[in-house]
C-alpha cells in the first residue's frame, strides 16, 4: 500500500473574510495563547534535555530523559486537542507506547528513548517560542491599528501554525498503521505456525507413530514364533504388512497436509484438480494463471481452497461447487462457491476466521457472500508475487 496524497480529512477552514467571524475570533484566540504555551513548552524542553543529558554519566540520567519524552508526548496530545478546538486541524494520536510488561523496562526505556513522536514533540515545543512572541506581537497589535485587515493576516498565521502541527505532531500515518499492522499480522503467523506444529506432533504421535509401535510388537512376536509356529508368523508377518501400507498412507497424508507434492511439482491448477478428486462434491476447476506465483503465495492459495472444500463437504449439504483461480494485475483472486444451504460466516466455528487471519497477514482479503437457505460465495483475494528461478538446478523438491 501506497500513503495517500491526498489528507484524510478536509479540515480546511473557510475563506477569510473583513467581517470578524467566529473562526477568525477561534484564530486569534490560538496566536494569542501561542506565547504563554510557547514560554511553558520552552522551559520543558530545556530543562528535560539539560538535566537528562547532564546526569546521563548517572544511572537516573536515562531513565529522566524517557520520562521526559513521555511527558513531550503528553504535551503533544495537549497541542493537538488546542488545534483541533481553534483551528479545526484533525490530527490522528500516534500509536500508544507498549506495556512495560511486553518488553521489560530496558526495552522500555530504550523505546521511550528512540521515540520519534516525543523527539517531535520536544522540536514542535522548543521553536513554539520565537514563533509565539511573532505571533503574540502581530496580533495584539493588529488588534489595535491593523483591524480591518487582521483577518486576513490571521489566516496566514494560524495557516504556518497548521503546518507545523501536521508536520511535527502528526503521526506518520501511513506508516505507524502499517507498523501496527504488521505486528498484529507477525502475532499470527506465529500463532498459525505452532498450531501447526502441534498438529504435525499430534498426527505423527497419534497416527504414524502407534501403527510404527505396533508393527514393531508384531514383528518381534512374529520373530519369536517364527521356528515353533511358521503358519502363526507367516499370519503376524501378513498383518505386520497390512500396518506398513496404513503407516506409509498416513504418512502420505501427513506430508500432503505440509506441502503437497503435486504443487511443488505441477502447480496450482493441478494441485487444485488433485484436491476437487478427493472432495465429496462434484467440483468444477478453473485456473487462468499465466504464470506461477511465488511459492509461499501458492501455498497459502491451495490450503485456502483445501480448507473451504472440506467446509463444503462437511457443512455446505451441496450437491455441486466450483473452484476459479485467476490473476487481476497485481492480485491472485480464488473464488469459491456451493449452492449449499449458505450461512457462512466468520464466527460459524468453520474455520473461516482463521483463514481470513491467514490471509490479512499476506495483505490479503477475505469475503464471504452466503445468504441463509442459499448458496455460499467466497472470495479470496492474495497479492501476487511472481516466482524466482533459479540459477542453478537444485536437486529433489523444494520447500514451498
Amino acid at each position: 500500500m501506497t500513503a495517500s496524497s491526498t489528507p484524510l480529512y478536509d479540515d480546511r477552514p473557510p475563506p477569510a473574510r473583513f467581517a470578524y467571524g467566529r473562526h477568525t475570533w477561534k484564530e486569534i484566540a490560538y496566536l494569542l495563547v501561542n506565547l504563554p504555551l510557547g514560554i511553558v513548552g520552552f522551559v520543558y524542553v530545556v530543562t528535560v534535555l539539560s538535566i537528562g543529558v547532564t546526569l546521563t554519566v548517572t544511572v537516573v540520567g536515562l531513565p529522566l530523559l524517557a520520562v521526559g519524552l513521555l511527558g513531550a508526548r503528553m504535551w503533544g496530545r495537549a497541542e493537538r486537542a488546542r488545534a483541533r478546538k481553534l483551528l479545526g486541524v484533525r490530527v490522528d494520536e500516534p500509536s500508544p507506547m507498549p506495556a512495560i510488561g511486553s518488553s521489560g523496562f530496558f526495552g522500555r526505556l530504550w523505546s521511550s528513548l528512540k521515540d520519534p513522536v516525543g523527539w517531535r514533540a520536544m522540536l514542535y515545543s522548543f521553536i513554539r517560542l520565537p514563533w509565539g512572541v511573532l505571533t503574540f506581537g502581530v496580533t495584539a497589535m493588529g488588534l489595535f491599528v491593523a483591524w480591518p485587515v487582521l483577518p486576513f493576516i490571521v489566516r496566514g498565521l494560524t495557516n504556518a501554525d497548521r503546518a507545523m502541527v501536521r508536520g511535527l505532531l502528526s503521526p506518520s500515518d501511513e506508516l505507524e498503521r502499517r507498523i501496527a499492522e504488521l505486528e498484529s499480522d507477525r502475532g499470527v503467523v506465529v500463532d498459525t505456525a505452532a498450531a501447526d506444529l502441534r498438529r504435525i506432533e499430534r498426527d505423527l504421535h497419534d497416527g504414524a507413530q502407534a501403527r510404527l509401535v505396533a508393527l514393531a510388537m508384531g514383528l518381534g512376536l512374529a520373530k519369536e514364533k517364527l521356528l515353533e509356529d511358521p503358519d502363526a508368523a507367516a499370519l503376524m508377518v501378513d498383518e505386520a504388512h497390512g500396518e506398513v501400507k496404513l503407516a506409509l498412507q498416513e504418512l502420505r497424508d501427513l506430508a500432503r497436509g505440509i506441502h503437497p507434492a503435486v504443487l511443488t511439482d505441477r502447480g496450482l491448477n493441478a494441485a487444485l484438480s488433485s484436491l476437487a478428486a478427493r472432495c465429496t462434491v462434484p467440483v468444477k476447476v478453473t485456473a487462468d494463471l499465466p504464470a506461477r506465483p511465488a511459492a509461499a503465495i501458492e501455498g497459502i492459495a491451495y490450503f485456502t481452497v483445501s480448507e473451504l472444500l472440506q467446509n463444503i463437504s462437511k457443512h455446505s449439504g451441496a450437491r455441486t461447487a466450483s473452484v476459479e483461480v485467476w490473476r487481476s494485475e497485481d492480485r491472485l483472486l480464488i473464488q469459491v462457491e456451493d449452492d449449499g444451504r449458505g450461512g457462512a460466516r466468520l464466527d460459524g466455528g468453520t474455520g473461516m476466521a482463521g483463514l481470513a487471519d491467514r490471509l490479512g497477514a499476506v495483505d490479503g482479503i477475505f469475503v464471504i457472500d452466503s445468504p441463509e437457505g442459499g448458496y455460499t460465495k467466497i472470495t479470496a483475494e492474495l497479492p501476487w508475487r511472481d516466482r524466482a528461478t533459479d540459477p542453478v538446478p537444485q536437486i529433489g523438491p523444494r520447500r514451498g
